[in-house]
């Protein structure tokens, strides 16, 4: 029986945003009418498997759209970075409401946090407890996690050992699946991430992808 503890990372399906506003920890709904895409995504997910989203209703949306009727684990761990104050706002009334804010946010986004928010490191720290917790609760199992964008940055910063900044430049697309898989501690190791694929897209799925 294999002990490798396989992640189906996959970003949720699009937030129409005509406003262009922030809403990162904010609970817009999510269009999941891409049923072309969708079916896609569905076909290449394994049939066994530990289901998992987050509080906000867009990606728990996206998961009853690939499967209907699954009931996911909801885990607060793997929610979307909190941008405090900013919430709702679009990024020019941020930086005309918050100018110096802005400015020091923009200077290193990575780490420095919106007011009442969290930075994106802060991030990384929680998405890394949380999937190191789940992980360590089903060794040996495939686990669909629906994710938003960052979060998704995150589990890739852990796979991969990356800083903030450079996990910051990894493009996330709605509806795109991400891969990881952990590998079991031998002897005195610690055990060991291995990537699959990142931000794969509708129409790039490898045939027999389960």
């Amino acid at each position: 029986m294999s002990t490798v503890t396989r992640w189906w990372l996959i970003r949720h399906a699009p937030v129409p945003n005509p406003g262009g506003l922030i809403y990162g920890r904010s609970d817009p709904s999510a269009d999941t009418g891409d049923l072309a895409t969708a079916r896609a995504l569905a076909r290449i997910l394994p049939d066994a498997a530990v289901w998992v989203a987050t509080p906000l209703r867009r990606t728990r949306q996206t998961a009853e759209a690939l499967r209907p009727g699954v009931a996911p684990l909801v885990e607060p761990g793997l929610a979307e970075q909190d941008f405090g104050v900013w919430e709702g706002l679009s990024h020019d009334s941020v930086a005309v409401w918050h100018p110096e804010g802005a400015k020091r946010f923009w200077s290193s986004p990575a780490t420095e946090a919106p007011p009442r928010g969290e930075s994106f490191a802060a991030v990384m720290e929680r998405v890394a407890a949380a999937l190191t917790r789940l992980t360590g609760g089903h060794p040996g199992a495939d686990l669909v996690a629906v994710m938003h964008g960052g979060s998704i940055r995150a589990a890739l910063a852990l796979a991969l050992d990356l800083t903030p900044d450079a996990a910051l430049r990894l493009r996330i697309d709605p509806w795109s699946l991400t891969r990881i898989d952990f590998f079991p501690a031998d002897g005195q190791a610690a055990g060991a991430w291995a990537v699959g694929g990142v931000n794969l897209l509708a129409g790039t799925f490898a045939p027999g992808g389960r």
